[in-house]
């Protein structure tokens, strides 16, 4: 079979290789004497997530603590609630000077 790389190095893989691999949405790509192999590599979600918290040093029981802390809510724990940067009420709102009226001709 024959494929054509574009000008942007995009390359489509025939109907036939698609079928013979099922559908995958990432290949792992090397080069082997010449040959670019593409390997079909299924990424399982929750591998990707046990991954980032063992890369970030955070336990199952970090993420048990957090999701106990989040059920709970976080007032219970001393947590304000975040306020407006420009609330809608009167309190802390800035007076304006009283505008000028228009000087008359003459």
């Amino acid at each position: 079979m024959l494929a054509k790389i574009t000008s942007k190095n995009q390359l489509t893989l025939p109907k036939a290789v698609v079928a013979a691999v099922g559908a995958t949405e990432y290949f792992d790509v090397e080069v082997l004497r010449g040959q670019i192999i593409l390997t079909p590599v299924r990424i399982q979600r929750g591998d990707a997530v046990r991954a980032k918290l063992s890369q970030l040093g955070l336990t199952e029981m970090d993420v048990a603590d957090a999701v106990q802390w989040a059920r709970e809510g976080a007032v219970g724990h001393g947590v304000a609630e975040p306020q407006p940067a420009y609330g809608t009420g009167t309190r802390g709102a800035r007076k304006t000077a009283p505008k000028k009226k228009p000087a008359q001709r003459k």
